[in-house]
């Protein structure tokens, strides 16, 4: 029985009143767990973890590298600190911080960056991060995440809670498009095989998984079988799944709200070029910074679109039939 939903259409609620949702309810489970904010609790959502868990709730102001150093600390003491500021600051502003201080020192600190890529909208290229994915995936055993829809966040924050380690969670704050039924599990490190195909699979995550269905529909009408996979879990990679779409169909398109470099276009072709070589066209941003504009505008200006996918889709089936 698919997972997805019957027809596809903006949720009710916002990505971040979900999380918010799936939060205090793990709170209610696990003592340990506290929020630090950087001045961003009414933007990420988690104004109602403070009303719900007052003494376990601390605004650092904006000084997110003092924050990511309160959390190595409380994380030394046994506590599960969740750091929440928009993606940019969460990661690369405080790049060394997390480095250092958390992932060396083996230390227990979930991230949530919130409005990744061109979700970040009207807040325009300074909070508009395309390069966090890559950043994090550079320090080791790091864990990062992205949910497509809200469904995902209660199996996602409990993972966050109960696995230790340093996880990056990847989250838009507004209304998506909801994909998955109500209840649907997800595990982090196994994506969730969507559609299968067999002239080309498409490997999405975030906002693009539901472009990439679109894609499979836009190619279906010109006799194309696409597989689309929501590889939610970008570090570390399903391995088995990718090489598994890689033999099946010949070909790969991945698609990213992120820099075509350093994200899970790159995590993909590094694991296919050297275990088994297809065709991989990548969908991203090409060495663009962000700007200003509505989400709508900025996925057309930076080609982050199901028409672009299946165009590049198209592409790599070419590519197949001249390696034969």
């Amino acid at each position: 029985m698919s997972n997805l939903v019957d027809s596809f259409e903006l949720d009710n609620s916002e990505m971040r009143q979900a999380y918010c949702d799936a939060l205090i309810e793990e709170a209610k489970r696990n003592p340990k767990l506290i929020v630090l904010d950087a001045d961003v609790s009414h933007s990420v959502g988690t104004g109602r973890f403070y009303e719900a868990f007052p003494d376990r709730a601390i605004n650092c102001g904006i000084m997110e590298a003092h924050a990511i150093g309160l959390a190595a600390g409380m994380s030394e003491t046994g506590l599960v600190p969740f750091f929440h500021a928009f993606g940019v600051f969460a990661t690369r502003r405080v790049f060394d911080q997390i480095f250092i201080s958390c992932a060396y020192q083996n230390l227990n600190v979930k991230i949530i960056g919130a409005d990744p890529g061109v979700t970040a909208q009207t807040n325009g290229g300074t909070h508009m991060p395309f390069e966090d994915l890559g950043l994090m995936r550079l320090i080791p055993k790091a864990t990062i995440v992205e949910p497509a829809d809200s469904t995902m966040y209660a199996s996602v924050v409990h993972a966050m809670a109960e696995n230790y380690g340093v996880f990056y969670l990847r989250t838009s704050r507004r209304k998506t498009v909801r994909l998955y039924k109500t209840g649907t599990e997800f595990t982090v490190g196994k994506a969730m095989r969507l559609f299968d195909g067999k002239d080309v699979c498409i490997i999405a995550c975030g906002i693009m998984v539901y472009e990439a269905i679109r894609a499979r529909d836009i190619l279906k009408a010109q006799g194309i079988d696409a597989g689309v996979i929501d590889m939610h879990t970008i570090k570390p990679l399903d391995e088995a799944a990718v090489l598994e779409a890689a033999a099946r169909c010949g070909a790969i398109v991945t698609a990213e709200n992120h820099n075509m470099v350093g994200g899970l276009g790159s995590a993909v072709c590094e694991l296919i070029s050297g275990k088994y070589p297809v065709p991989v066209e990548r969908i991203g941003v090409d060495e663009s910074f962000g700007e200003v504009g509505t989400q709508q505008y900025l996925q057309q200006r930076f080609g982050l679109t199901g028409e672009e996918i299946a165009r590049k889709a198209m592409i790599a089936i070419e590519r197949k039939g001249a390696k034969r």
